[in-house]
């Protein structure tokens, strides 16, 4: 995909169709739930929970916009799109493969290398800039779902498809280095989702020991891709962020969920009376 004098071309994109054919659930045996806490389903609590991977913006992490905000501002700078509707094909892109990689989707909206580039760090500058105006704050119940996690033997990684050093400026602004076991951004797992790396060096660097003890939480249908890719004992799709409980059953999720909020209740970790 890319743009081109102010037109929007569409290319086979399509990591994500692929991934999903490649890694959806058996659709005899797969059916998507949805978890309502006052219909406690218990069979969740047969799960042996080793680790439980979760996406950043949108499902710890309060998007408010912030992400498509950046990329309108980048996509300017650079002149990745010169007219309103080529911008706003380019918009509909990135609503599309929310949770990749933040580089591989300005490669498919680019015709080069330089240009991704170019406009993958015009993007990070203009959403940290975001961040620092207007401030970023945790999806609510985050830090009590790290503790209980935590207090159950439950390794913690958070995923995302930004790139270190944003990350990074997300940990240090939300003050939550001591409470995650480990934190990767796709040039240190090899690719992004959809593919499973992330997950799978999470699962290796944190010692849990088989997928099916792997909880994938996020709330794009590339991460539920990612998570179905790597095999995870349970995918998780949440509905603070981006996509619509349509698109994360249609992408391989198990259960869904109003937020993480509800996650440790769900898995057994919290007595659903509890305040």
């Amino acid at each position: 995909m890319t743009i081109s004098d102010g037109t929007f071309i569409a290319d086979a994109t399509d990591i994500d169709a692929e991934q999903h054919d490649a890694g959806q659930h058996d659709a005899g045996q797969h059916e998507t739930e949805q978890y309502e806490s006052e219909e406690y389903d218990d069979d969740f609590e047969e799960l042996d929970v080793e680790l439980v991977v979760l996406d950043m913006a949108g499902t710890t992490v309060r998007d408010d916009g912030l992400v498509e905000r950046a990329f309108v501002v980048a996509a300017r700078a650079v002149g990745l799109a010169t007219t309103d509707d080529a911008l706003e094909a380019a918009l509909d892109y990135v609503r599309e493969t929310m949770g990749q990689s933040k580089i591989q989707v300005f490669r498919a909206l680019t015709e080069s290398e330089d240009d991704a580039a170019a406009a993958n760090l015009a993007f990070e500058a203009a959403y940290l800039d975001l961040v620092v105006e207007a401030g970023v704050t945790g999806i609510e119940g985050a830090e009590e779902l790290f503790r209980e996690l935590r207090d159950y033997g439950v390794k913690i990684a958070l995923t995302t498809g930004f790139s270190r050093a944003t990350q990074d400026a997300l940990l240090d602004a939300l003050g939550w280095a001591d409470l995650i076991d480990l934190t990767l951004c796709p040039g240190e797992a090899g690719r992004g989702r959809p593919f499973p790396d992330l997950n799978l060096t999470a699962l290796l660097r944190t010692g849990a020991t088989s997928v099916a003890g792997m909880v994938v939480v996020g709330d794009t249908a590339s991460d539920m891709l990612a998570g179905v890719n790597a095999g995870a004992g349970l995918v998780v799709g949440v509905l603070s962020g981006t996509h619509d409980e349509e698109t994360l059953e249609d992408a391989g999720a198990d259960v869904i969920i109003d937020s993480i909020a509800d996650l440790a209740e769900m898995l057994g970790l919290r007595d659903g009376d509890e305040d």
